[in-house]
């Protein structure tokens, strides 16, 4: 079993064609269709069922799909290896993130980050962070940015809280004094976000926790929506303060102080797997986030 014979099974399986995985590589589609016959006598099954309208994988191409992905997979970081032996700049991160994390926070980073090295080859994925943490022990990512998580085989390393607000549309009552109480905020017509989030449940922990209930207006999937909402004075929302910084600088946007409880927050952290060498490039990813945190992080 060769190089070309996993490259090429896999890139049929992932298009279901024989033809636009010769395109993808560059190659004939007798040379693909050569390399997978090869394939599949030396593992002594047929990989894929051929028809009129393309071709589709057979149990044993089923079986055997992941293992092929994690064998290019090593390759992959084999080669960027020794590529990083010769120049950090030529290697590779993947990198896993939160939602929020990816649209508000991982921009400035990555921004510090490519300003020292600028030639790595930057793939970022997004998902929740148990999505994530999934993400980093399946070998599909270096690192991750979430929610802080706590793993056996992770290593959790806290950046920073997500401070979590009060923000209203600024004709709102609440703006004279800048101030409210929980119960103030709770009888407010409140525009929740992301049911499936932590940020959902720890906004309804926050209330239950003073003993209020929250009078809730609306639900949606989206924070960019919820912020709109609370622009055109539809009801107030507790936002991560980091997402409403430009609306706060343009006064579209107001943050209150809620007076009688601790500040809500969410610490964010940066997780890798423990006891596990890693590459420069992924190194300079975590020394960029030590400096940008003043952190003092466990030595590769």
């Amino acid at each position: 079993m060769d190089f070309g014979q996993v490259e090429a099974f896999v890139q049929v399986s992932a298009h279901n064609s024989f033809s636009r995985a010769a395109e993808v590589l560059q190659l004939t589609q007798p040379s693909i269709t050569a390399r997978i016959q090869s394939l599949e006598r030396e593992v002594g099954e047929e990989l894929f069922e051929r028809g009129g309208r393309g071709v589709r994988m057979t149990d044993a191409g089923l079986a055997f799909l992941p293992y092929a992905e994690r064998i290019l997979r090593t390759l992959v970081e084999g080669r960027d290896a020794i590529d990083e032996v010769r120049d950090v700049q030529l290697g590779s991160l993947q990198l896993g993130s939160a939602l929020t994390v990816s649209t508000y926070v991982l921009p400035r980073i990555l921004h510090a980050f490519r300003s020292q090295y600028s030639g790595v080859d930057v793939s970022i994925r997004t998902g929740r962070s148990e999505q994530v943490l999934a993400m980093l022990q399946a070998d599909e990512v270096h690192v991750g940015i979430v929610r802080s998580l706590t793993h056996p085989d992770v290593e959790t390393v806290h950046l920073y809280d997500d401070e979590i607000v009060l923000s209203v549309n600024p004709g709102h009552p609440f703006t004279a004094s800048g101030t409210a109480t929980v119960e103030d905020a709770a009888s407010e017509p409140i525009v929740l976000f992301d049911r499936g989030s932590s940020y959902f449940g720890l906004i309804h922990g926050f209330f239950r926790q003073a003993g209020v209930v929250p009078n809730v207006a609306m639900e949606l999937d989206s924070l960019e929506a919820t912020k709109r909402m609370v622009e055109e004075g539809l009801g107030v929302a507790l936002v991560p303060l980091v997402t409403i910084e430009r609306e706060l600088e343009t006064g579209m946007l107001v943050k209150i102080e809620i007076v009688d409880a601790p500040p809500l927050k969410r610490p964010i952290s940066l997780i890798y797997k423990k006891h596990r060498k890693r590459p420069r490039t992924v190194q300079a990813f975590i020394d960029t986030l030590a400096e940008m945190y003043a952190l003092s992080l466990p030595v590769a």
